[in-house]
């Protein structure tokens, strides 16, 4: 749910977020958990996610994108 009177809409933050430079290299970047569900709603990104076929992680608050469609494999 878009919460906070923000001048982006969802579809428009997430754009941008997907536009950056470590997403079009393949590669990882970070949000906190309560500004993705602020600016677009935690369904709505998680639907990005799955689309581009993604996956994330989340800890303490922190969500982590691997953008990329290599598998994720932990060391602990």
């Amino acid at each position: 749910m878009h919460t906070r009177n923000s001048p982006l809409s969802p579809e428009i933050w997430l754009n941008d977020l997907f536009a950056s430079k470590a997403v079009q290299q393949g590669g990882v970047i970070r949000r906190k958990a309560r500004d993705i569900e602020r600016f677009a709603g935690m369904e709505r990104f998680m639907a990005e996610i799955h689309r581009r076929g993604y996956q994330v992680a989340e800890n303490s608050g922190q969500i982590v994108i691997f953008c990329n469609r290599a598998p994720v494999r932990w060391l602990t």
